[in-house]
């Protein structure tokens, strides 16, 4: 008792409440000060002699942390960044890849095995590619112009691409300093995710669901089973059982999912053979792991994205299972 009483005193009395090094944290003040500085010699060149494309231009080429001071000035997140660019590759639209001369730096992409592109891969573009470097630039200036990046990007991240932002006007700044304050939040809300949009779907129609753990799979399959997202009218005599799955970024881990919603169908299939399987599967992640992907789409009886139409689709296909 003595000894662990002394333990506890120690970790009480000499208890450093945060833990920082020193030698990273001057370092890293110095990176800080370094992106400040580069913003604020910017913004004296923009007040003195107008807002100019050559300027941000200069910025990505010459500064070796330019695009993270454009990113800091814009509040526009470097992973963002990186999935944005993914887009463009993959995307058809004409005026975006005008816009960011796509046709210029994106020559060798193969849409069937596309992979992301990594911070070294896209900083060594803009040092060495200057339509890679106008087309970011582009991107920041008239993006938020563009109806297919309208269409596409959440409004919180379109009005990052503000050219009130790159004029360092207050306003903006102020709007910057908030969205970064509020991302964290703004991500979290249960409004923003699919299940929340899903479940409106299931109200405006006057649907009844329920969520969690399939009855029989609970009595039968207790380490097998999973929780579903969506059982449709209820746990015990489901018809309709769905799963969601929208990813935006990538990992190793979609091979392990789509291994996992097979092994789930397998487990529908034998103790409710009546009910459908339902796959919502959306996101740049998936667009970009295809293999994984059509491992995925095997294990489900329909799938359905969350675009307006395939929204309609999913409406009209509902209804007409639940007649049956």
């Amino acid at each position: 008792m003595q000894v662990n009483n002394k333990k506890l005193k120690t970790v009480i009395d000499k208890n450093t409440f945060y833990f920082y090094n020193p030698s990273f944290q001057e370092s890293y003040e110095s990176y800080i000060n370094s992106l400040k500085e580069t913003l604020l010699v910017l913004k004296n060149t923009i007040e003195t002699q107008g807002l100019k494309k050559q300027y941000f231009e200069s910025l990505l080429a010459e500064k070796e942390n330019g695009l993270r001071a454009l990113l800091a000035l814009t509040g526009f997140a470097n992973e963002s960044l990186k999935r944005l660019i993914t887009v463009v590759r993959v995307s058809n639209n004409k005026e975006l890849t005008k816009l960011l001369y796509k046709d210029k730096w994106a020559v060798n992409d193969d849409n069937a095995n596309l992979k992301e592109w990594n911070d070294a891969k896209i900083i060594t573009l803009i040092k060495n590619n200057s339509h890679f470097r106008k087309g970011i630039i582009n991107l920041f200036f008239e993006g938020s112009t563009i109806p297919f990046l309208a269409q596409t990007l959440p409004l919180f991240e379109l009005k990052k691409l503000s050219i009130s932002k790159l004029k360092f006007e207050v306003p903006a700044m102020i709007d910057t300093l908030i969205r970064y304050k509020e991302k964290g939040s703004y991500s979290g809300k249960a409004e923003n995710n699919p299940e929340y949009f899903l479940a409106e779907i299931f109200n405006e129609l006057k649907i009844t669901f329920e969520r969690g753990d399939l009855t029989e799979l609970f009595k039968n399959e207790p380490i097998a089973k999973r929780t579903m997202d969506f059982i449709i009218p209820n746990k015990k005599n489901p018809k309709i059982i769905i799963e969601s799955s929208f990813l935006v970024t990538t990992s190793s881990g979609q091979g392990d999912k789509s291994k996992t919603e097979s092994n789930i169908k397998k487990l529908i299939s034998k103790y409710y053979p009546k009910a459908k399987f339902i796959g919502f599967i959306d996101g740049i992640g998936w667009y970009v792991r295809k293999g994984d992907l059509q491992r995925m789409i095997i294990a489900f009886d329909e799938v359905f994205t969350f675009h307006k139409d395939e929204i309609e689709r999913f409406k009209k296909y509902i209804k007409k299972e639940l007649k049956k």
